[in-house]
């Protein structure tokens, strides 16, 4: 059938500078196996002005009664063609099209589910979506002439609709504009683990700008992987923020920065690193500064893959100078199923452990113990004879389904140690990945993980990728704290290899070597004059006669409780005590809980306790917890 050529309805405003025009097309027409793609519907919008385009978004309505057979292309006056919608007639199955498409959603157009019907009237748009091929394409064209809409049926022979309206909104750039674009390289994209390489990124403000941009930033936030070393060239880089602070480009000119650092990841691992303007103190005629779009030119990045051949790696010696307590799964019950239980640690205190999943289920698996959560000793690490561990066999729904395992202990360790077993991968089936997290009082502390042969590390996470035996040590990870930590948290889920809807895959938790908690106390002494006879309390000073406050502080600063501590200060010839000025408390600020002078009473155990005898200042209290500290504040007289 021959394409019927209809008369258009178009509304349009003024393009004015650094504003969106609308051009509205709402004339109706058939999609249908007369539309093919190879003889679309067309639409036509007409631009009469001249301006140059800063940025396109487009809004189409149309019903359908399977959305997945629409495709639409869009077609400047300067002949680029994008095609916007793909489609999916295998699996698209939903009701009508009613989206406005443009570059900063942050969803993709047709994944909001396959058969989510959408509503038949627009504007406003019922939904916003990204399109499959950037309209940034059209950025710094001149928008003056005919835009070609396209939309055809990709299974012509069946399911029906029409074509409502469509709009066009163009934003003009305004006279004045700075066209950046961002280029980054890497020196090696296949060193070895612990080389030494660089990042080089380039900002350009194109030849034909019309204006120098000022006030120019790029984002680059270094990936874990790559351990930042130094960095130089023009401008200034911040490694903490990632921030690369520019400043002014004047048109044709180019700035340049080396960012150096070494590789902190192990064969097989691809460490991705990306970077974008985020600032500039005028507009671009083709990208918008800090919005994420990776299609924009204002968008870069690289990647490298660290080579050689993969061996199990050496876990870094756990050093324990107070001995080592270690939780034995051995000798502890577990029931099948059971996700938390707490434990007595030998010098230490009581842990808690708890499992918990998101995005999926634990099975229930005869060979490895029955109800998941389990404790077996089928999965093994390669250890003989076998020893038990906690088994978290799980099927995900998804591949952002985890299983999260947190172990919370009653003090800060000096160190702890452990292996994780089967971090491992199967094609088609799943593909492990674990990240594991400490922290000390509220604040991150990272473990030093260690690969097995099936798994590389990239910072404080393990990916699997390639298959571990059940009795094999190719899939363990151990996992190693060096410095005091208080809560251990156990993140097991997949990484992008695996597929869509993970198939059954686990992960094992085994023995926990926890360094023993020590005592550590800080003494400070400080002093402060409180009046004189001279001065009265306004600036004193330290002469004959004046008023001093002293203060003694003890603190916790180790892991482990202290107890029985006592301390004594001796005071000179040149000070004479103030009789009943002792006071008490947790800082000397809040030192103000009365101490009478003598050894004996209530007050000595309030919790602390204080007393002049002869020359001297002596304080007792039985514990210390970690953190915590005695103070005792007196008054003397200068002699």
């Amino acid at each position: 059938m021959a394409l019927v050529w209809l008369a258009l309805a178009l509304v349009a405003t003024p393009a004015r500078a650094q504003t969106t025009t609308t051009y509205s097309n709402t004339t109706t027409g058939n999609i249908n196996n007369a539309t093919t793609c190879t003889s679309p519907l067309v639409r036509n919008f007409t631009v009469a002005t001249s301006y140059i385009v800063g940025d396109v978004d487009i809004g189409i309505l149309a019903t359908h009664s399977w959305r997945g057979d629409i495709r639409i292309t869009l077609q400047s006056p300067a002949g680029t063609r994008v095609q916007l919608v793909d489609g999916d007639t295998a699996n698209i199955s939903g009701d009508n099209f009613n989206v406005r498409l443009d570059d900063s959603a942050a969803t993709t157009v047709n994944t909001d589910g396959n058969t989510a019907n959408h509503a038949t009237s627009a504007p406003p748009y019922q939904n916003q979506f990204a399109p499959n091929a950037a309209l940034s394409a059209f950025n710094g064209q001149n928008a003056q002439g005919s835009w070609r809409l396209e939309i055809c049926d990709q299974y012509p022979s069946a399911d029906n609709g029409s074509f409502t309206r469509a709009d066009l909104y163009i934003t003009s750039l305004p006279a004045n504009y700075a066209d950046l674009s961002l280029t980054k390289t890497v020196s090696n994209a296949a060193p070895a683990g612990g080389a030494s390489i660089s990042y080089t990124l380039s900002v350009t403000n194109a030849s034909g700008s019309p204006q120098t941009a000022t006030g120019v930033t790029v984002q680059d936030d270094l990936p874990v992987g790559f351990a930042f070393t130094s960095a130089s060239g023009f401008g200034s880089y911040n490694s903490g923020t990632g921030v690369w602070t520019v400043g002014s480009i004047p048109a044709g000119t180019t700035r340049t920065l080396t960012i150096s650092g070494t590789v902190a990841a192990t064969s097989g691992a691809t460490i991705v690193n990306s970077a974008e303007i985020s600032a500039s103190s005028v507009a671009d005629s083709d990208s918008t500064p800090n919005n994420g779009v990776t299609g924009e030119d204002d968008y870069a990045a690289v990647s490298f893959t660290v080579s050689g051949s993969r061996v199990a790696g050496i876990a870094p010696a756990l050093v324990c100078p107070a001995g080592i307590t270690v939780h034995d799964w051995d000798s502890i019950a577990w029931s099948t199923g059971q996700t938390s239980g707490s434990y007595a640690l030998a010098n230490i205190g009581t842990m808690n452990f708890n499992i918990a999943i998101s995005g999926g289920s634990f099975l229930n698996n005869a060979t490895y113990g029955g109800q998941s959560p389990t404790r077996q000793n089928v999965v093994t690490g390669g250890l003989s004879p076998a020893q038990y561990s906690i088994f978290e066999i799980v099927d995900m729904s998804s591949q952002s389904g985890i299983a999260t395992s947190t172990i919370a202990l009653p003090t800060a360790v000096p160190g702890a140690q452990f292996r994780l077993f089967d971090i491992d991968y199967a094609a088609g089936q799943f593909a492990d990945r674990v990240t594991v997290t400490g922290s000390n009082n509220g604040v991150t502390v990272l473990p030093t993980l260690t690969n097995g042969v099936s798994n590389y590390v990239v910072g404080n996470s393990a990916y699997g990728d390639a298959a571990s035996a059940d009795a094999s040590a190719n899939g363990t990870v151990v996992v190693t704290f060096a410095a005091p930590v208080d809560t251990i948290t156990i993140v097991y889920g997949s990484h992008s290899l695996a597929p869509t809807d993970p198939g059954q895959q686990g992960m094992a938790i085994h023995d926990i070597s926890f360094c023993r908690p020590t005592t550590s106390l800080a003494f400070a002494k400080t002093s402060s004059v409180v009046s004189d006879p001279q001065n009265g309390t306004t600036n004193p000073k330290a002469i004959p006669g004046a008023v001093m406050r002293y203060c003694l502080l003890v603190t916790n600063t180790g892991g482990a409780t202290a107890t029985g501590i006592a301390i004594a200060d001796a005071i000179p010839a040149t000070l004479t005590y103030t009789p009943a000025s002792l006071r008490s408390g947790t800082s000397c600020a809040g030192a103000t809980t009365v101490e009478d002078d003598n050894a004996t009473g209530a007050d000595e155990s309030d919790p602390h306790g204080a007393a002049f005898a002869g020359t001297s200042v002596t304080a007792t209290t039985a514990t210390l917890a970690p953190a915590a500290a005695m103070a005792i504040a007196f008054t003397t007289t200068v002699n």
